[in-house]
């Protein structure tokens, strides 16, 4: 996210409809069959377990895999390019990334 913010001056890619879900699946496959970091993270507050996007956009659609979220501990989201999926990740992993602007 910083380096999206920082360096490129965008966010990282947040999704809000199935055909969003597609399309950065389809760009995403155009340039690696690793899965990519997207805008949502997963959190504890308030001792309640929520997702919510990096840019502060509603959270009104997801696309996860079974069983996740993971709510364990606080992680960072990736969409998968072999299935569209999406799976909690430790936030410090690396993985190619999606920013929009």
């Amino acid at each position: 996210q910083r380096y999206c913010q920082k360096v490129l001056g965008g966010q990282l890619a947040s999704v809000h409809s199935a055909a969003r879900n597609q399309e950065l699946l389809s760009l995403g496959r155009t340039y690696t069959r690793h899965s990519l970091w997207i805008g949502a993270v997963t959190r504890c507050r308030g001792w309640q377990w929520g997702s919510q996007w990096e840019d502060s956009s509603p959270w009104n659609y997801a696309n996860w895999a079974p069983a996740q979220p993971c709510r364990l501990f606080n992680t960072c989201t990736t969409l998968s390019t072999l299935d569209g999926l999406w799976r909690s990740k430790v936030c410090f992993e690396l993985h190619p990334f999606i920013c929009q602007y």
